[in-house]
């Protein structure tokens, strides 16, 4: 499929203009290194060197998991149309540090707080992404972990039980099966790990229209601009009870106004005039990631991520997965089946996503009150 016989997809009701390429190239034997990290809430854009010991110690921060291997081959065919599919996950191993981020004991399990799928589009110059509420009942699909260890089916369950039954290789097989799309690649972030880099980066600016004070995610902004820190936005990516009608939905409707304007932060912040800043953030960056073995080095990231640096805010479309409240349990909500059929069938074909599958769907009302400064 070539750019001339196929138009580049579009976003419905957004429009840019190219502002032009910001960043350098530094000199010498030092490499650019742009990581794909959150969005979770989601996707942060990042840069790091490498050359001998750095490249070594970077590499070794690096952890991957094989998904590939423990999925084995039933599974959704790869589409072969230029675009790509990644599974982002914000997760919490509620132990070490993440505990006292995370809340509960240090008994080591896991849970996922945040699901994102993002669709590259062809070109790479678009994206959208489909953001997944952790409260959907749904089924999961029977699945093996990277351990090798097989977990039975579940009925009726709340998404997020894919992460804690069998980590990273039964969130993947439970999203395949909801979607009927592979996932080309995994990337995992913790809480510890996001609240890290947002420091790195020096914060990140946005604007509340509404005052936050939200005792649960000890997040407190009045209304107005603000730099938050990792551990305000932090905060923000996980409160729920302090705006909109307090479900996940609003939640994840924070977490994408906040995604956006983490992506233009990166994109203006100068890390290639500052070799220490940038070694210090690729540091952070590859110790708080989870990746699947094809990007678990550095070169595999720097290679995938350069395909990734022309994405601009602008040209992100962000929605999450068709949803009602469950009317047996307003604090579930279950797919609204054929409405995310339109979804999946548009990122099937690489194309934009109907305005028509997310209106009058479940929203959490929350839309607005974060946004990029």
């Amino acid at each position: 499929m070539s750019a001339e016989s196929t138009p580049e997809p579009g976003i419905p009701g957004e429009t840019g203009t190219s502002d032009g390429p910001r960043h350098r190239k530094e000199r010498g034997r030092r490499k650019g290194l742009l990581i794909m990290a959150w969005t979770a809430a989601g996707i942060v854009v990042l840069g790091g060197t490498g050359a001998g010991y750095l490249y070594f110690k970077l590499n070794g921060n690096i952890k991957s998991v094989d998904i590939d291997q423990a999925l084995g081959t039933d599974r959704p065919t790869k589409v072969d149309n230029g675009s790509e599919n990644i599974l982002v996950l914000g997760s919490d191993t509620r132990s070490g540090a993440n505990k006292k981020l995370g809340g509960g004991t240090d008994d080591g399990s896991a849970r996922s707080d945040t699901a994102m799928i993002v669709h590259v589009y062809e070109g790479h110059k678009k994206a959208s992404v489909v953001s997944i509420p952790r409260d959907t009942l749904i089924d999961r699909p029977r699945c093996t972990d990277t351990q090798g260890v097989t977990h039975d089916a579940g009925n009726g369950v709340m998404f997020n039980s894919a992460y804690s039954t069998g980590g990273a290789a039964c969130a993947v097989k439970t999203v395949e099966s909801i979607t009927g799309i592979r996932m080309d690649h995994y990337l995992e972030v913790d809480f510890s790990g996001f609240e890290k880099l947002i420091d790195e980066l020096g914060g990140v600016e946005v604007t509340t229209t509404k005052a936050i004070d939200d005792p649960d995610s000890h997040l407190k902004l009045e209304a107005g601009t603000h730099t938050l820190d990792g551990e305000q936005a932090l905060g923000l990516v996980r409160t729920r009870h302090g705006v909109g009608d307090g479900s996940d939905l609003g939640r994840i409707q924070l977490q994408q106004a906040f995604i956006k304007a983490l992506v233009e932060q990166v994109r203006h912040v100068g890390l290639f005039t500052n070799p220490k800043k940038l070694y210090d953030l690729a540091d952070t960056a590859t110790k708080a990631v989870t990746t699947d073995s094809d990007l678990g080095t550095v070169n595999s990231l720097m290679s995938w991520a350069n395909g990734l640096k022309g994405i601009k805010s602008s040209n992100m479309h962000m929605v999450t997965m068709p949803v009602g409240y469950d009317p047996a349990d307003p604090n579930r909500v279950v797919v609204l089946e054929s409405k995310a059929e339109q979804v999946w069938t548009a990122l099937k074909n690489d194309r934009p996503i109907p305005a028509s599958a997310t209106e009058g769907n479940a929203t959490g009302e929350a839309a607005g009150v974060v946004t990029a400064s």
